[in-house]
């Protein structure tokens, strides 16, 4: 891979870019421990990312040298819980063990810190017990385990425990 193939950036995902999202979206691996279902049709993915992705405050697509291989998002909760914003990603099968994943959760983090600036106070990631890659992701990326959340949500139909990780505005930024 050339150097500018391998840059990382993020950007916002766009209706155009529902090809791409449909690789990683539509693969039951890299779906097996989100909330959805693998993305069937392309007609679905557009009315997602029309629909809810547009209207996201911060929702970006994790790109290597321009191109859409996962991606990544910060809730923004409402009244008194708008010092914690809840992080989720998604990454292309093809480039997992990269250090990909674990780049985007820093620029996304340090981003959602940014923009939030007095506002944001913690930005959290739960993760399933049996998803090491996304807690090795998490923690190195700064992020910090607090424990495990015993039978804390539902997935694809079976009561699951969780992981939670925080990272607070003011812990110091990993290289």
């Amino acid at each position: 891979m050339e150097q500018s193939d391998s840059v990382i950036t993020l950007r916002p995902l766009e209706v155009s870019d529902v090809d791409h999202f449909m690789a990683w979206a539509a693969d039951p691996r890299v779906v097996r421990y989100c909330s959805w279902e693998p993305y069937q049709s392309r007609e679905d993915a557009i009315r997602y990312i029309e629909n809810k992705v547009s209207l996201h405050p911060y929702y970006r697509a994790i790109c290597v040298g321009g191109r859409p291989v996962g991606s990544i998002s910060v809730t923004r909760n409402q009244g008194k819980d708008t010092l914690r914003g809840e992080l989720g990603y998604a990454l292309a099968y093809e480039y997992w063990g990269r250090g990909i994943a674990t780049e985007a959760v820093k620029m996304a983090t340090q981003e959602a810190f940014k923009e939030r600036k007095g506002e944001l106070e913690r930005v959290e990631a739960l993760v399933d017990v049996e998803n090491p890659a996304s807690r090795r992701v998490l923690e190195k990326a700064g992020f910090v385990r607090e424990g495990v959340l015993r039978k804390y949500w539902k997935r694809k139909g079976k009561t699951r425990d969780v992981v939670m990780f925080s990272r607070l505005f003011n812990d110091r930024v990993l290289p």
